[in-house]
């Protein structure tokens, strides 16, 4: 019984996986049928030549178990003259699906020999997956494994994602090409239509689209400027990669190929030339300045293309850049450049003044290099924050000031004169902010509003020049109160020691600790000393320009980015309990060991500094006897030592570590990043002059200005149109001439990035692919052989029978 149970569910297993495979669409094969696909794929030539010749009528379409047909069988197994024979056939069943899998194998000559079929004549099939494209037998198209292909893989797509260069270039020389995907969010009715049918699907096609777009093999063949195309497709991925979260580690991934596309490029540049091709684009060198605009450069800056930038080729170059008209002082020891900073220091007033009267002199020329410029700058706002250190000490006298001391220059004087006008201090560091000011203005100007909003640093200077201009208007406003006050004092009195003034004017006379909380002078006072805060911080900007400090500062620049994310959190718990433990105390002011939680303010006190363990345990007894109250406020008040102190502060030095390690592990190409952003930013022409010396319009500026007034208010003369336009043209001959020079080195550069692709291929693959073509040829060739022969036997056959009836042989 037991036995014959278990033949029954053999029996029963075995019939369910033979139904798996069992085609029902389609009858039985003959035996003819199963010859024939047996010798498509073992590559019979003469069997499949016979059959096709001698059976009319004959179904060539059948398909075996699997689904796959002749055809398939063949390019699966590289019979290429068995491919011949099929392709002889005008009704010729799911070529598309052949030419797919041929694409997947890599198999060159067969992709050609099949694109060269009357299907793909009209080039719709080249553009189209099989399922669109194929209208006989099963609208998929099969792999080697037999699993099916995306219905919206074509064979341009497939070809790139398998980085067949060779295949793509036949397919983009036959006019295919990738559509790009519409935009994520796009509301078109196509894209409507694909996602209400089928948005997994439309998903999928997406991804494969980029696939090919970001493929080596398609950038490097299908645009006129491959360097710019994978920069912006990595910024377009990255993109996505934030937008569709389910798919966030393929577009990271296919971003990163891209980013790697543009550093192989760079990698193989043998000389400065091609280096510059790349870093410049198809757009021409200042030929006013000579120097370099560097316009890829700044795009792979704006996209963080960090390998990129980093790398030694690109950094050679900026090196010759930073260093222009100064090529000497790179070799110099740090001790000589320090001392160069200082010199430039201490006499910037007089390097400034000589660049104003004359700057295209040779020193003028010098001061206009990006390294000079930013030492200028760095010394100038060196010379700010000395400027703010220097105002702080000038204060130390009237800090020990007290209430009842006057400080009357005439007996009519009011206090407040003494301490509200601005001292000289204070005008120079007002000059420094309106001059920084003007600077921003300027950058403002001349970027994308965008771009500015999107670099930290400025958004930095931003609130900096701000809280500034605030605490300086507060102050003013302070002042003209009080000088409004000292006036109606000097028109009706002229002693005030027995004089009874009015209460608006009686408030200016009174000292420090009897003003009021909103006084515009204790504001003023509030935000500048944030605004002093905020600009020491700001020389953080400068320290990448150091080995030692750049590091250090990016890793401080890390942190600042896990605390806000850390705060989410932080606050989040943060209010739960200040609230919390609000309502349970708020009932017992007055009734407590100290004030703590019985306010808003004081639960926020209280529970901020237990944090750093500065707040008391007995913040939570109560003087009367109600046990549950205070026994809630301790289990409450240790949870959240207990979430705040040791798990939530623990958490944020683990993310510091990470932060750090992750900079430390690759701090090379971190710093150089930063370094290259902070001499990128000296690069631009114009700007020389630093604050404040930058709000005195130079000579050129104002004829500039003048010239432009002219071209205005009168017509250009002809003769002067005339050598215009044919400056113009000369210039335009010089622009075409060099983009027809980058794009050579362009098509240089990139004929060997192909090769060196083809040769790691080459080198990286395995025997076994070369074993197999091996065993087909052999198998083809026994197949050959074997006809040859039984056609000599034929032939010797019908010898000795003509000999036989000649009567030669007995």
């Amino acid at each position: 019984m037991m036995q014959h149970t278990v033949a029954k569910q053999r029996r029963h297993v075995v019939r369910v996986a033979g139904y798996l495979f069992h085609d029902q669409s389609s009858n039985h094969l003959s035996m003819t049928e199963e010859l024939f696909l047996n010798a498509a794929e073992y590559g019979n030539i003469p069997e499949v030549k016979r059959i096709l010749l001698e059976i009319q009528d004959f179904n060539f379409n059948c398909v075996n178990y699997m689904g796959q047909n002749a055809l398939q069988l063949a390019v699966a197994n590289e019979h290429l003259e068995v491919i011949k024979l099929l392709l002889k056939k005008k009704k010729l069943a799911r070529i598309g699906d052949a030419v797919l899998l041929a694409i997947s194998k890599g198999y060159i000559h067969i992709v050609e020999e099949i694109l060269s079929h009357q299907a793909f004549a009209d080039g719709f099939m080249l553009t189209h997956s099989p399922s669109q494209a194929d209208l006989h037998g099963d609208l998929y198209a099969y792999d080697e494994d037999g699993t099916r292909f995306s219905h919206d893989i074509t064979p341009i797509i497939l070809a790139s994602q398998c980085h067949e260069y060779e295949i793509v270039h036949i397919l983009l020389m036959k006019g295919a090409r990738i559509d790009r995907p519409h935009e994520y969010l796009c509301q078109c009715l196509v894209c409507n239509e694909q996602q209400r049918h089928d948005s997994f699907s439309h998903s999928q096609s997406r991804i494969n689209a980029y696939r090919g777009l970001a493929s080596p093999a398609y950038l490097s063949l299908s645009n006129r400027d491959p360097v710019m195309a994978a920069l912006e497709l990595s910024n377009e991925l990255a993109v996505l990669a934030n937008i569709e979260k389910e798919f966030k580690n393929d577009y990271k991934k296919l971003s990163m190929q891209c980013k790697d596309f543009v550093v192989g490029l760079l990698d193989l540049c043998r000389n400065t030339e091609e280096v510059e091709a790349i870093l410049n684009g198809d757009t021409e060198s200042c030929l006013t300045s000579g120097r370099q605009n560097l316009i890829r450069l700044k795009l792979a800056i704006k996209y963080e293309v960090k390998k990129f930038v980093a790398h030694p080729n690109c950094q050679q170059q900026l090196h010759l850049i930073w260093y222009e008209n100064l090529s000497g002082l790179r070799q110099q020891t740090t001790a000589i450049k320090l001392l160069l900073v200082f010199g430039v220091a201490l006499g910037l007033p007089i390097l400034a003044l000589l660049h104003w009267l004359a700057p295209s002199s040779k020193l003028g020329k010098l001061m206009c290099g990006p390294f000079l410029k930013f030492v200028a700058h760095a010394a100038s706002f060196i010379i700010f924050l000395c400027l703010l250190v220097l105002n702080a000490a000038d204060r130390f006298e009237g800090t020990s000031l007290l209430p009842n001391m006057t400080l009357h220059d005439y007996p009519s004087q009011l206090f407040r004169m003494k301490t509200t006008p601005f001292t000289w201090m204070e005008i120079l560091i007002i000059s420094w902010v309106i001059g920084k000011i003007w600077e921003e203005c300027r950058d403002i100007w001349s970027q994308d509003i965008r771009d500015y909003v999107t670099e930290p640093w400025n958004l930095l200077d931003f609130s900096i020049l701000t809280i500034f201009m605030t605490s300086f208007m507060a102050r003013l406003m302070a002042f003209w109160h009080a000088y409004a006050a000292q006036c109606y004092v000097d028109r009706h009195y002229t002693d005030l020691s027995n004089a009874t003034l009015p209460f608006e004017i009686q408030y200016f006379q009174l000292a420090r600790i009897h003003w009021m909380p909103s006084d515009p002078q204790l504001i003023s006072e509030g935000l500048y000393a944030i605004a002093v805060v905020l600009s020491f911080s700001r020389i953080a900007y400068i320290l990448p320009a150091n080995e030692s400090f750049g590091p250090l500062q990016i890793s401080l620049g890390r942190t600042v980015k896990d605390i806000f994310k850390f705060m989410v959190i932080f606050i989040t718990v943060f209010v739960a309990f200040m609230v919390g433990m609000f309502n349970l105390y708020s009932y017992y002011t007055g009734a407590k060991h100290n004030n703590a939680f019985t306010t808003l303010e004081e639960s926020f006190k209280t529970l901020f500094w237990a944090i750093f363990g500065l707040s008391e345990v007995k913040s939570v007894v109560v003087n009367i006897d109600h046990k549950f109250i205070e026994n809630t406020g301790y289990v409450l008040y240790g949870v959240y030592n207990v979430i705040m102190v040791i798990v939530l502060l623990n958490m944020l030095i683990a993310m510091f570590n990470s932060s750090f390690q992750e900079i430390q592990d690759d701090a090379d190409v971190e710093w150089k990043f930063a370094r290259a952003k902070l001499w990128f930013s000296y690069f631009e022409h114009g700007g020389t002059l630093p604050v404040p010396f930058n709000l005195i319009p130079s000579p050129m500026s104002l004829a500039s200005l003048w010239s432009r007034l002219r071209k205005l208010m009168q017509d250009v003369s002809p003769s002067k149109s005339k050598a215009n336009a044919t400056s113009d043209t000369e210039l335009e001959k010089v622009d075409s001439y060099l983009r027809v020079c980058t794009r050579r080195i362009m098509n240089r550069l990139i004929k060997r990035y192909i090769l060196k692709a083809q040769r790691d291929k080459s080198s990286g693959d395995v025997n076994e692919g070369a074993l197999k073509e091996i065993k087909h040829d052999i198998s083809g060739l026994k197949f050959e052989l074997l006809e040859h022969s039984k056609h000599d036997m034929d032939n010797m056959q019908q010898l000795i029978q003509h000999l036989g009836e000649a009567g030669l042989i007995h």
